[in-house]
């Protein structure tokens, strides 16, 4: 099936296996790795730049096959988890990006085609995270106010 803003089809590369089985030559159990999340959580790390921690510095493969729950659920118990979930907050990074492109370039029509993409695509993870109650229904998207959501 075809994405939605270009002609590009599927993804190729690894897969998770389909019957998970925990791995028995990981080391660390399942307390050492919740204080590992939490630990890298406090050090201003995302969800997926903890899980690519875990990954490469640790060894650990998969956090929600050896402790039962995912990284975002691990940080919501210690309260540690972002109030705006993480792709929306990338795709607002990039608005900002694309935005201090075309203060320089104002005649980049591919540009601004870009931000317009960005921006639908951050509309419609609104409503679904909106649907899925992770983000509170009086959210909005304010595009004037995002450098001072992103530094919060």
């Amino acid at each position: 099936m075809a994405k939605r803003h270009s002609r590009a089809r599927g993804k190729s590369g690894s897969h998770k296996p389909l019957t998970p089985k925990p791995t028995t030559w990981v080391r660390y159990k399942q307390k050492e790795i919740e204080l590992l999340i939490s630990k890298l959580a406090k050090e201003g790390k995302t969800t997926s730049q903890i899980g690519l921690a875990l990954r490469d510095n640790y060894g650990i493969p998969d956090v929600k096959l050896l402790t039962g729950k995912t990284i975002t659920q691990l940080l919501k118990e210690k309260n540690l988890a972002p109030e705006i979930p993480e792709d929306i907050t990338l795709l607002m990074k990039r608005v900002m990006l694309i935005k201090k492109h075309m203060e320089k370039n104002k005649h980049d029509m591919h540009a601004k085609r870009g931000l317009q993409l960005t921006e639908s695509k951050i509309q419609r993870l609104t409503n679904y995270f909106k649907r899925k109650k992770k983000l509170p229904l009086e959210w909005k998207y304010k595009p004037e106010e995002l450098s001072t959501l992103l530094t919060q």
